[in-house]
């Protein structure tokens, strides 16, 4: 595992901000090995993603904070610190389609994901062999209409339990509450199977085949209370044709789904992302 440090900020667009960054970083030791910026000229915002090695950086944790206040207050930045030894822990809740879950299992098995898996949650049984294969706890949770707060109050439990710091819906059939929403903003990663906004809601491929569309997409975004109306992450798209049915939508379409949320969830535990006015900047 790396040993780095990656630093975001978001703050209103002003002269030197780089500059003031990459002195700090030369002052204290830090050998920078990304950076990346962007202005938003109609919002007057800057935001920045800069990642250094930590073998010489003489500053701690605790330490960076205090030292690097000035210039967060000069600039009025709002920032945050992450630090790569910090394993981001990660729960997937998933329904009946298998798909998702197994491309991200497979993935983080492989070491595509630098991340700890260490729960899976669902409300069907269909997915628990595949993964105790992969060593990981399973939770079947049932959910119905009278039950969900009981089920979401035990999934709150075992989201302490195991100290979870990002929950991916891996085609998780259920409407989540606001309360579930309002507990975890910006740590709930979706997979709708449309190209947003398009087809919001259910049986998005089966509207497409109604509407008789030539492309077909999948969406990966932010869990907000709004449906499939979340800071849209990563989006990919495939051409139909009239010779497609339903079925061929929906098998071109879990193609999609598994790498567009690959991506966006590797790109969140890479910290990646970082989000204003319900946009996403993603940065290299």
């Amino acid at each position: 595992m790396k040993n780095t440090a990656t630093l975001l900020i978001t703050c209103p667009d002003a002269k030197g901000i780089v500059a003031a960054i990459a002195d700090f970083l030369y002052q204290h030791d830090a050998n920078i090995l990304h950076a990346d910026q962007h202005q938003d000229a109609e919002n007057n915002l800057f935001l920045m993603r800069v990642e250094w090695d930590l073998a010489n950086f003489n500053l701690d944790e605790a330490a960076f904070s205090k030292a690097f206040a000035p210039i967060a207050n000069k600039f009025n930045m709002h920032w945050q610190l992450k630090l790569s030894q910090h394993e981001t822990r990660v729960a997937i809740m998933v329904s009946q389609y298998d798909h998702c879950l197994a491309d991200l299992l497979h993935r983080h098995k492989s070491g595509e994901l630098a991340c700890g898996i260490p729960l899976v949650i669902s409300n069907h049984r269909g997915t628990e062999a595949l993964v105790k294969f992969y060593g990981i706890d399973f939770h079947h949770l049932e959910v119905t209409k009278d039950s969900k707060p009981q089920a979401e109050a035990a999934q709150f439990k075992l989201f302490n339990d195991y100290n979870i710091d990002l929950i991916v819906l891996a085609r998780y059939m259920q409407i989540l509450s606001p309360d579930f929403v309002a507990r975890y903003p910006q740590r709930i990663i979706n997979i709708h199977h449309s190209f947003l906004p398009a087809f919001i809601g259910a049986k998005p491929y089966h509207r497409a085949f109604e509407r008789g569309v030539k492309l077909i997409g999948a969406t990966s975004h932010y869990v907000t209370e709004v449906l499939d109306e979340g800071p849209i992450i990563e989006q990919d798209i495939d051409r139909i044709s009239h010779r497609d049915q339903v079925e061929d939508l929906i098998q071109k379409g879990r193609d999609l789904e598994r790498v567009v949320l690959s991506k966006a969830v590797r790109w969140h535990i890479e910290n990646r992302i970082l989000l204003y006015a319900n946009k996403t900047v993603i940065f290299d």
